[in-house]
């Protein structure tokens, strides 16, 4: 089998597991499954958006939430005040937040490890107050959507449906975006920079540019699921749009399943959130799940560094090309 005709099994078997979970409460039929596969299409877009920032480059954003949370605020407010259609409304989330990411691309990406962490969760924070004091967008108390609107949509279930069709594509978008930047010349200066960046500058990679689009990339998927899930709740406030624990599930998502690699968010996100309903329902553990998160955080990085894939690469050789 040829490295191209590899390069493409990876994409068909990450694009196959996503279409399975889209798949799943179409087949059965159950509102409650078609909100648990929402939960997990939601996850596994999240975590391959930031994977295309800390897997290829190295760069831990402990504040990636800060996209999801200004596009999903920038799409509430152009469907529940000025009326756009929930399609114009997604776009405009994920631009804004694209904007966002590349404004502070210019800033602090000049910064490196703990320094660029630290800085991620400081512009998560002041996001956050910003909106808590903006009036235009609810202040504190947030905003609410007007339940008329989703007559637009055929009403209340055909808007949940529709929402549900969006989550998939946009998944299945963010997949193809993290594989093209896997397997092209921008994605291997990326990696690069990952393994030593001033390596990477004297073989003339534009690590600041380079590591700029690479952070634009990984908001824009972020700053359009969250429109479209803010519309599917009908109602958004800052709490909801900013939480730093988000942030740090999504780090251990891609931990868990290799960061760095196409498939491994995936199966990190899935294998998270059945682990995640388990405990919603479990009494003894329902209110342990930061800590749970921390503690697997820490196993993965003691025993299973590169995550569930790189240990399959390890064990079985023969499919290290088709996990990438």
């Amino acid at each position: 089998m040829s490295k191209r005709i590899q390069q493409h099994a990876s994409l068909w078997l990450s694009l196959g597991a996503v279409l399975l979970i889209g798949i799943w409460p179409m087949l059965t039929g159950n509102a409650l499954d078609r909100e648990t596969a929402f939960t997990v299409l939601r996850a596994v877009a999240l975590a391959s958006s930031l994977n295309i920032l800390l897997g290829y480059t190295g760069y831990v954003s402990f504040g990636h939430v800060v996209f999801y949370g200004l596009g999903g605020y920038v799409g509430f407010y152009l469907i529940s005040e000025r009326g756009w259609s929930l399609w114009l409304a997604i776009l405009a989330g994920g631009l804004a937040a694209g904007l966002l990411a590349y404004l502070l691309g210019l800033a602090i990406l000049r910064l490196r490890g703990a320094y660029f962490a630290l800085a991620t969760i400081g512009v998560n924070e002041a996001v956050r107050a910003f909106i808590n004091n903006f009036e235009p967008f609810g202040g504190p108390t947030g905003m609410t959507l007007n339940f008329k609107i989703y007559k637009l949509y055929g009403g209340p279930a055909n808007a949940l449906q529709l929402s549900f069709y969006i989550i998939l594509g946009l998944t299945l978008l963010v997949i193809l975006v993290s594989y093209w930047v896997r397997t092209s010349k921008f994605g291997l200066g990326l990696l690069a920079i990952r393994e030593d960046e001033d390596a990477a500058e004297v073989m003339g990679v534009v690590a600041p540019n380079a590591k700029t689009w690479a952070y634009v990339l990984s908001a824009v998927i972020p700053g359009m699921v969250g429109a479209l899930v803010f519309f599917k709740n009908g109602t958004i406030e800052p709490g909801l749009a900013f939480p730093l624990n988000t942030s740090i599930v999504m780090i251990v998502m891609i931990m868990l399943g290799g960061q760095g690699t196409v498939l491994g968010p995936i199966l990190g996100a899935a294998g998270y959130e059945t682990m995640r309903d388990f405990l919603l329902v479990s009494p003894l553990f329902k209110n342990l799940q930061l800590a749970i998160s921390g503690v697997l955080l820490l196993i993965i990085v003691l025993f299973i560094p590169r995550g569930l894939v790189g240990w399959l690469r390890q064990r079985y050789p023969k499919v290290r090309r088709l996990l990438i």
